[in-house]
């Protein structure tokens, strides 16, 4: 049975923020921010909205950076702040590098944050009830249609039985849960020939023989340490576009032999040929972190048209990428928008999959309180949806209610199927073996599509 469509209890109002504490209220943490507020104010430099500033203060409008919009800045400082970033002279020691290319890797699409979570929601929640109920039926008749069989396949290999049994430096920060995805993710590479079995390539008379690792996405780079660790890798590059902290970077160095090189670059603007270091050498490309569209922008930095014309054949080995995150995917990214297309699924209809992708691991995505609402908001819409929290239902939310939660769960992992379908057949139409595969019980993620491809020629 579904839920009732019932109007739901008035959320209550958030309690009064401690003494001498911004009044911003973090609806995902449930608390007002910790920081003090301006002298003129009630809030914090941070969530000062127009609407809250204090009779008679200036307005003051925090903006995007337009060196790196991930960060913001009064409006009155914008163009003192654009001098003195510190990330314009990263940004431009970046662009200087042999590997930097703008763009190379986009598939066509613009750079950018995209169609935002919020806008795909607006958009879903624009649709008629016939055409919510046409576009579901539209997504499972595709997915009866194209969508492959994936088999469970969860292996660990004996080469990784030090880190299953927790014999590896207790130094390392690590979650089990993620280890066992780590060596599922390895034991699949090595049944598909990436790899050789046992670890022998660990040896000796082996280790010359081994393949360099790419790892996108890399974050902290304990998958890559894991290959090191049981299958004697020797040449490392970890591509990740943020800075983090307690990295595998230190205890890789330590391994006597790998040499390792950090590019902290966005994979869209890769160019492998340009990596001097990479150059002849035969590389495997992994990834566990590879959130949306990074996916399809991985596969095609590895498989670029571009290289084959200028450079001649790939080096590539073979890959393994885990899927996750689909309902950050977009249009102008995504590989394989002519299977799509084939399946009769439009620009629209693909935004609005990947926001029900979501319901495969959020069985309440239409709750008013869903994270993702808040995902994309500017602080002064935040500002709003705080102090007004109880949003009139309609009857297109009422239908969502409706749906029981296995059936929208249900419906969610439809749309990850088809979407990494695609994926799937891009490979195989590019000349590689490939499969995908659930690499580890939705009990330790649900996030458990594995991309696995290799070369044959």
């Amino acid at each position: 049975m579904g839920r009732a469509p019932a109007n739901r209890k008035p959320s209550p109002p958030p309690p009064p923020p401690p003494l001498g504490r911004c009044h911003f209220w973090l609806p995902n943490k449930r608390r007002h921010c910790a920081n003090t507020p301006l002298p003129t104010s009630q809030y914090c430099g941070n969530h000062l909205p127009d609407s809250a500033s204090d009779a008679g203060a200036p307005s003051r409008r925090l903006v995007p950076c337009t060196v790196d919009p991930s960060h913001t800045v009064l409006e009155e400082n914008l163009e003192a702040h654009v001098g003195k970033c510190p990330l314009k002279k990263q940004a431009a020691a970046l662009a200087a590098q042999p590997f930097y290319s703008k763009g190379i890797n986009s598939g066509g699409g613009e750079g950018g944050g995209g169609v935002t979570s919020a806008a795909k929601r607006a958009a879903v929640h624009k649709l008629t009830e016939d055409e919510l109920r046409a576009l579901i039926e539209k997504i499972k008749s595709a997915h009866a249609l194209a969508a492959v069989a994936m088999c469970d396949s969860f292996l660990v290999t004996d080469a990784c039985d030090k880190w299953m049994r927790n014999q590896v430096d207790r130094k390392v920060p690590y979650q089990e849960k993620h280890v066992r995805q780590q060596a599922s993710i390895i034991g699949n590479m090595e049944a598909f020939g990436l790899l050789q079995k046992g670890g022998e390539v660990a040896e000796e008379n082996g280790a010359e023989n081994a393949p360099a690792v790419v790892e996108f996405g890399a974050g902290r780079g304990y998958l890559t340490q894991m290959l090191a660790d049981c299958y004697g890798i020797r040449n490392v590059f970890l591509v990740e576009r943020r800075s983090y902290k307690l990295k595998a970077d230190r205890s890789l160095r330590q391994n006597e032999g790998v040499t390792l090189k950090r590019l902290r670059i966005d994979i869209e603007d890769l160019n492998l040929q340009g990596i001097e270091a990479l150059s002849g050498l035969q590389y495997l490309a992994i990834g566990k972190h590879l959130c949306g569209p990074a996916t399809d922008i991985t596969m095609m930095c590895c498989l670029h048209e571009q290289y084959n014309q200028e450079y001649g054949k790939s080096n590539l080995c073979g890959l393994a990428l885990a899927t996750c995150c689909h309902h950050l995917c977009q249009w102008n990214h995504y590989a394989n928008k002519t299977f799509l297309s084939g399946l009769g699924i439009t620009e629209e209809d693909f935004h609005a999959m990947t926001w029900f992708s979501s319901w495969a691991v959020d069985g309440d995505h239409s709750s008013q309180e869903s994270s993702l609402e808040f995902e994309d908001l500017s602080p002064e819409d935040r500002y709003e949806k705080a102090e007004k929290p109880d949003v009139e239902v309609s009857g297109l939310d009422r239908l969502i209610r409706s749906i029981p939660a296995g059936e929208r769960a249900a419906l969610g992992f439809m749309c990850k199927d088809i979407i990494d379908t695609g994926r799937l057949l891009w490979l195989r139409e590019k000349g590689l073996v490939a499969d995908l595969v659930s690499y580890v019980p939705s009990n330790i993620s649900p996030e458990n599509h594995l991309l696995v491809a290799k070369c044959t020629c």
